[in-house]
């Protein structure tokens, strides 16, 4: 039940309606029957592991929280353990198998290691993350313990952030659970415009964009440097409304229940460096890593050294987060080199800024670095997107090889019709600067609330979106729906 389906607007009608008619002990009670169904519309058989792992971080919340023989350790342990056992087995299994038989074989050994047959649980490490954060909540005192399996089991499975996000933390959502939500007619129109404009990142521009993508990256050795060039950029903006558009969707249906998600993407493409683009982007992942690893290795605390190698370490793990291929890994590892390289540089840069006539805070040089950053961006989407390194490596070598003067004569497909490279870089960069402009009034001038000062505003954005979802977005006969991206993850 993807989220751009009619189906999943029904389902969220119909669960807005009964929750608001059922009495306030009944409520908790539906909204988790309600998550399980949503989630069993994939597998029914994998919703065992959602519980699995609900049942055992409830426990180890318990045994940490009341510390249990004293051995407060252990449980937390024992949490991280079986849950990232059954993510391994589910999700790395198979990647680390295949490089061990291509380090056996590399040896002169005839050992193949068995690889599984198993379908990758959807939104497995989101849900799995969110339940550790809690045990080591606990077990950090930044929580208490929950006592009751109802509130505890729909915090790990609540519908709109359960595929992709945003990874709450207890301390954010368990307290909403035992807060009482009566219908506000203010959150249900607060609600829609987050649900209409994820939509509309999610139909017509990611989805639209996902074909021209499609049509380079899955053909890679037919391709030239141009085609790669607009397919790059086109994806940077297609994952991001992709994703967005998910967090977007959620945050906008739990609003209408009453309910607060935390704000995932903060105008990510504005950023000014590496690090202040991680700051922005997937901010409930970015933000777990920091506090759940970087911080624990040791952060900043121990020297440049140590700074840049548990940088390094936290940005190979978020690699491997997203996706078991060594593209992920090298992605995330680029990322992680990127900040590590600004540290090294940076006492240089801050000498070679202060001698130049440069005002750091005007607008030309905040440009240059919001240009500069994005480009580095784009430079590592090009390992997300790629199916293999071989294949990473034949785009950037295109790119490196296009001519001085024009795209050359390749054409795209967009939409279901063939355009030239130049127009296929004009519609891309159309929409980049629609997405920029809506994002700067949404995030700086606070649009939405803008919006509903007054009813006639309130409806005519309400139609406006509506209409260019109707008039531009991809569906219909023929169309195969696109899931979202970050449910392989």
């Amino acid at each position: 039940m993807n989220f751009n389906s009619i189906q999943y607007l029904l389902f969220l009608g119909l669960n807005l309606l009964v929750y608001y008619l059922l009495p306030r002990r009944a409520r908790n009670v539906q909204l988790l029957l309600a998550s399980y169904f949503f989630y069993m519309c994939w597998n029914p058989a994998y919703a065992l592991l959602m519980l699995f792992s609900t049942a055992v971080t409830y426990g180890c919340g318990l045994l940490v929280g009341n510390a249990v023989w004293g051995k407060r350790r252990l449980w937390v342990a024992l949490s991280l353990l079986l849950n990232l056992g059954v993510l391994f087995f589910f999700k790395y299994y198979n990647f680390a198998a295949g490089l061990l038989s291509d380090a056996v074989h590399a040896a002169g050994l005839g050992l193949d290691v068995p690889l599984l047959d198993v379908l990758l649980p959807v939104g497995i490490s989101f849900y799995t993350f969110q339940a550790l954060g809690y045990t080591i909540d606990v077990y950090r005192e930044d929580v208490e313990a929950e006592k009751s399996f109802i509130d505890y089991a729909l915090f790990i499975s609540f519908f709109p952030q359960l595929v992709a996000g945003p990874i709450e933390r207890s301390g954010h959502i368990l307290h909403q659970l035992k807060e009482y939500h009566p219908f506000r007619y203010e959150n249900i129109k607060t609600g829609i415009y987050p649900v209409l404009w994820g939509l509309f990142k999610k139909v017509v521009i990611a989805d639209n964009m996902a074909v021209l993508v499609n049509n380079v990256y899955n053909n890679p050795q037919s391709q030239g440097g141009g085609a790669f060039l607009v397919a790059t950029v086109a994806f940077a903006f297609q994952i991001y409304c992709d994703f967005s558009a998910y967090s977007d969707i959620a945050r906008g249906s739990a609003k209408m229940l009453g309910f607060r998600l935390m704000e995932n993407f903060d105008c990510p493409y504005f950023a000014t460096s590496i690090q202040d683009f991680w700051r922005r982007w997937h901010i409930s992942l970015s933000s777990w890593f920091k506090d759940y690893l970087y911080f624990p290795l040791g952060g900043s605390r121990k020297g440049k050294a140590r700074t840049c190698l548990n940088v390094m370490i936290v940005f190979f793990v978020s690699g491997l987060w997203h996706g078991a291929a060594l593209t992920f890994v090298a992605w995330g590892l680029l990322n992680g080199l990127y900040q590590v390289v600004s540290k090294l540089i940076d006492p240089l840069r801050q000498k070679l800024l202060s001698r130049l006539p440069i005002r750091r805070e005007g607008a030309p040089y905040r440009c240059f670095q919001v240009a500069v950053t994005f480009v580095l961006t784009c430079i590592a989407w090009v390992l997300f997107r790629a199916n293999s390194l071989p294949d990473a490596l034949t785009a950037y070598q295109a790119i490196c090889s296009i001519p001085v003067w024009g795209f050359g004569t390749a054409r795209l497909e967009f939409s279901g019709h063939t355009l030239g490279l130049p127009v296929a870089a004009l519609v891309v960069a159309l929409c980049a600067l629609l997405l920029g402009v809506m994002d700067w009034l949404i995030h700086s001038k606070n649009l939405f609330q803008r919006l509903d000062r007054t009813v006639a505003l309130r409806y005519a954005g309400y139609f406006l979106l509506a209409a260019a979802i109707l008039l531009f977005g991809s569906y219909g006969e023929g169309y195969d729906p696109q899931a979202f991206v970050y449910f392989q993850f």
